[in-house]
C-alpha cells in the first residue's frame, strides 16, 4: 500500500496527461521518506463516461483522487503526505483549471489490515541490503 485511484471525467482525457499524473503521484508518495513501501505503491485512473456535475449546463469536469492506506500512521505523517499529494495534483492541473470549469478533490481512506490480503514479491527489490 498505498493504492491511489484517480477518477476523472472523460471530457478532459485529451488534456489531462494521466500517465504524467500517475508518475507524479507515485513520485510524491516515494518522496515521503519511507512512509509508504515503494513496492506497495499502486496508482490507476478511471475515465468516467457517465457522469453529471452541478446543473449540467456547462462542460464541467472533475478529478477525484482516493488515497487508500493501511491504518496506523501518525496524524502529522498523513497530513504531510496528503498536503503534498494534493498540491502536486493541483499543480498538474493548474493550466487546465485556469481555463475551464474543473473541480479537484482528494480523500484519504484508511482500512484495517485485518481485512487486507496481499501477496507481493516486488517489495524485495526495494529492501536495502543489510
Amino acid at each position: 500500500m498505498p493504492h491511489v485511484i484517480v477518477e476523472y471525467t472523460d471530457n478532459i482525457r485529451a488534456e489531462a496527461d494521466v500517465p504524467a499524473l500517475l508518475k507524479t503521484i507515485n513520485d510524491t508518495l516515494i518522496a515521503q521518506g519511507g512512509v509508504f513501501p515503494i513496492g506497495g505503491i499502486r496508482s490507476r485512473a478511471i475515465a468516467l463516461a457517465d457522469y453529471r456535475m452541478a446543473d449540467g449546463e456547462e462542460d464541467y469536469a472533475f478529478v477525484h483522487v482516493t488515497l487508500k492506506i493501511g491504518a496506523g500512521r501518525e496524524a502529522a505523517v498523513k497530513k504531510k503526505a496528503c498536503d503534498e499529494l494534493f498540491e502536486a495534483i493541483k499543480q498538474h492541473f493548474a493550466e487546465l483549471y485556469a481555463r475551464r470549469y474543473l473541480a479537484l478533490s482528494m480523500e484519504l481512506a484508511e482500512f484495517n489490515e485485518g481485512g487486507s490480503y496481499k501477496h507481493n514479491n516486488v517489495h524485495a527489490r526495494f529492501k536495502k541490503a543489510g
